[in-house]
């Protein structure tokens, strides 16, 4: 799915069987419920009509793909046009914040059928954390046959390949804590912990927002995503993305993360102040940053605090945008579609994309 690879192009070798699989799984995908022909299916993704045939033999037994109809054919028979099963398959993500919980069930099309919202104080343990987590996923598990993972998403920095938290800004007891693991134990499913702005980013990136763009998400921190060339960029430790943690005012307040003057401590002094103009100002100054130093396309905001005052935000980011352009086209700024949950979804995401071909970055 998004923040992703995509390859458009199959090979008819008995190796790639589960690549083959997945390109044509996404096809199914995206056409909706319309469906689409296995004729259309060979077209698209370069494999011969009889390799096709197998594929979609094997996803019909499978309970993934189902007929949709028959389409008008220009010659012969009618075409069987086939359709995703989207309720075949689940996927839950959580997203854990310093002071809530917000979890998800999602179908394969990535559509949310399930929900639960509760407080989940972040430095209460990690005995309460994952015994919260793993009821929240558990709930949600209950109501549906199949569930393929959990997706955890969270303040950074973590190493998302190993699922291992570091110094979380604000709770350093939860450095070097295998969070992957412990709640794999404990919930029986596979597991996959990322940041929450990247999780928010991929979702994004499934969802066509761009192929070059930074989601900044300033909810209780501030920190942004990047999706560069339609790949999430985490970085070779994970560490790209800690957009709140520039320093722009040498002499300035003291962070969370130990330094002054980082711009996460300037946005939300100013959002504790009621001066949310000024807010935005700090968190347009930081995105023109990122506009110069990576020449990205589009600038989306979310998290809890821009849904507070969306048009302030959006109206602040972009006349920093624009007074820096300099006369040029600015860099366009918008309210990334998903709301409260867009991080959620997005980690749900994590474990839908490999199904479909989209291997993430």
């Amino acid at each position: 799915m998004g923040g992703v690879n995509r390859t458009n192009a199959g090979a008819n070798l008995p190796a790639l069987r589960s690549h083959n699989t997945a390109l044509v799984l996404d096809l199914l995908r995206t056409a909706g419920g319309d469906g689409i022909s296995r004729l259309e299916l060979a077209e698209r993704t370069g494999l011969t009509p009889q390799a096709v045939s197998k594929i979609t033999g094997r996803l019909r037994e499978e309970g993934l793909a189902a007929a949709a109809g028959r389409r008008a054919s220009t010659g012969g028979k009618p075409r069987t046009v086939l359709r995703l099963v989207p309720e075949a398959g689940h996927a839950i993500g959580v997203h854990l914040d310093r002071d809530e919980l917000r979890a998800v069930l999602v179908d394969l099309d990535g559509t949310v059928v399930g929900e639960r919202c509760l407080p989940m104080d972040l430095g209460a343990g990690a005995e309460a954390v994952v015994a919260g987590v793993a009821r929240a996923a558990e709930g949600l598990a209950g109501a549906v046959a199949s569930v393929l993972g959990v997706g955890v998403a969270l303040p950074g920095p973590l190493d998302h390949v190993r699922g291992v938290l570091h110094r979380v800004t604000g709770f350093p007891e939860w450095d070097g804590f295998p969070l992957r693991d412990a709640l794999a134990a404990r919930l029986g499913l596979p597991v996959v912990v990322d940041k929450d702005t990247n999780a928010a980013a991929l979702g994004l990136a499934v969802a066509d927002e761009g192929a070059s763009f930074a989601y900044l998400h300033l909810g209780t921190g501030l920190g942004a995503g990047l999706v560069i060339g339609g790949v999430v960029h985490r970085g070779a430790r994970t560490g790209a993305g800690e957009f709140g943690h520039q320093v722009v005012q040498l002499d300035g307040p003291v962070c969370g993360c130990g330094n002054r003057g980082c711009i996460e401590a300037l946005c939300l002094g100013a959002v504790r102040r009621g001066d949310v103009a000024e807010a935005a100002r700090v968190l347009g100054v930081g995105a023109a940053n990122l506009v110069g130093l990576l020449d990205i396309d589009l600038v989306l905001l979310g998290g809890r605090t821009v849904a507070s005052a969306p048009e302030e935000f959006v109206g602040g980011v972009r006349a920093v945008l624009r007074e820096r352009a300099r006369g040029e086209a600015a860099v366009p700024v918008r309210i990334a579609p998903g709301g409260v949950r867009g991080v959620a979804e997005g980690a749900a995401q994590s474990l839908l994309a490999p199904l479909f071909g989209r291997a993430d970055g």
